[in-house]
């Protein structure tokens, strides 16, 4: 099951850590964010070393729909409302500038770079577009709605961003990575504060900068309780229209779309990963209902860390930890949230300000409904009668019979029939 990104892609490979190295900056995980952290402090002229577990975008990266955009569904009016205008004006400028960055980065490299309209549309509810767009209104942005697209379905409005973008992900980790010091194989298996320990050395770090999706550092942060993972379903189907855009619903368990080349991309099939879910399944369906000539020739899954408050976790790791930085909680806008995370995190490993660290930092508070939930599924998970245990913190793992897979219900981690792992936040393979 691998994506059409991992098909369509000559992998670079890098060589594993041969000794102990002494640096700057260490950047744990070679994901997306890990890779633009490195590419920023490249050209800043900051030491640094980047090692990642396996290969680097192995993880989530690979999977991603790879749209390039500030519109992350109808999120402005919650931002105006639980934080005010201020913080909000921060979001949005802040995944502004990371369009502009990967515009500009883009404009001489092969990686498929295209400027789309991006949608997000609601089924029944033309009210929330409504509010969006006073919400825009209100922090300077010009958008447009409509209530005419080109899906196969009727909407009663959606909300319009011009001059977005999608891309061929894993083209342009091609391009950014020459001369970049990267180490594939290279396990960070212990930290003892700044020191990495590796399985081919240890490495002395003034800073470490952790993008490894989902921390795994337990004991601060508490991202354990602040962090969810939610499933979601790719198909690609040959022979269906042309969207000429970028399209996802304003619900969680909705549908996306987004044309590549000849192909229609079409997302959904979403679920808390560890629950039942409508999958690929659902995505089939729907295709055999409204492009019944269409030939699905690539269908893939991603895995999404997803916050309380809907705002990604970037900053400083938690408030009682000095020189440990984090990137997570991307809530499904991964390409542009790793761009805005290489952008907070490299000026403040350099002791910069950032405009834009209010917002995103990790230690805002945790009073959300969210937690709750997170909470019950964690003592429901715990007290699971089964031999089937996550060695992250012990929840019992359910079957996912679509994709042969043992998974967490409580923190996301994934694990193969036999007991390999797939997914963190779990760091080791089950005990058979």
């Amino acid at each position: 099951m691998e994506s059409l990104w991992e098909q369509t892609w000559e992998q670079p490979s890098f060589p594993a850590l041969d000794g102990d190295r002494n640096t700057d900056v260490l950047i744990v995980g070679g994901g997306m964010a890990g890779i633009l952290c490195a590419y920023q402090l490249h050209g800043a002229g900051v030491p640094y070393v980047l090692v990642e577990a396996e290969t680097i975008c192995n993880g989530i990266t690979k999977n991603t729909t790879a749209k390039i955009t500030s519109q992350h569904g109808l999120i402005y009016d919650k931002l105006v409302s639980k934080f005010g205008i201020q913080r909000a004006k921060q979001y949005l400028a802040a995944n502004e500038a990371a369009l502009e960055t990967y515009r500009q980065l883009c404009r001489n490299m092969d990686c498929d770079f295209e400027e789309k309209a991006a949608y997000t549309y609601s089924l029944d509810d033309a009210g929330k577009v409504d509010r969006e767009l006073n919400a825009l209104d209100k922090l300077g942005f010009s958008a447009e709605c409509t209530d005419q697209t080109p899906l196969p379905f009727h909407v009663a409005g959606a909300i319009r961003f011009p001059h977005q973008a999608q891309f061929h992900p894993l083209k342009f980790v091609s391009g950014i990575t020459k001369n970049l010091h990267i180490y594939e194989h290279t396990r960070v298996q212990e930290l003892i504060g700044t020191t990495a320990v590796t399985d081919h050395g240890r490495i002395r770090a003034k800073k470490i900068i952790v993008t490894t999706h989902f921390p795994f550092l337990n004991k601060h942060g508490s991202y354990f309780l602040k962090l969810y993972q939610h499933r979601s379903y790719v198909i690609a189907l040959e022979g269906a229209p042309n969207v000429d855009g970028m399209y996802v619903d304003q619900a969680q368990t909705g549908m996306s779309f987004r044309n590549y080349k000849n192909l229609l991309l079409a997302g959904g099939g979403d679920h808390r990963t560890g629950k039942k879910g409508g999958g690929w399944r659902e995505l089939r369906d729907f295709a055999r209902r409204h492009y019944p000539q269409a030939k699905e020739v690539y269908h893939w899954a991603t895995q999404d860390c997803m916050s309380l408050d809907g705002v990604p976790y970037i900053g400083p790791y938690s408030a009682s930890t000095k020189d440990l930085y984090v990137a997570t909680g991307f809530n499904k806008w991964g390409m542009t949230t790793s761009m805005v995370s290489a952008m907070i995190l490299s000026d403040l490993v350099q002791g910069k300000k950032t405009p834009y660290e209010e917002v995103f930092s990790p230690s805002r508070s945790i009073l959300h409904p969210q937690l709750a939930v997170n909470g019950f599924e964690a003592v429901t998970s715990l007290l699971t009668p089964t031999t089937k245990r996550c060695p992250h913190l012990g929840c019992a793992l359910k079957w996912n019979p679509a994709e042969h897979t043992w998974d967490c219900p409580c923190h996301g981690s994934r694990f193969t029939q036999d007991g390999k792992l797939i997914d963190n936040p779990a760091t080791d393979d089950l005990n058979n």
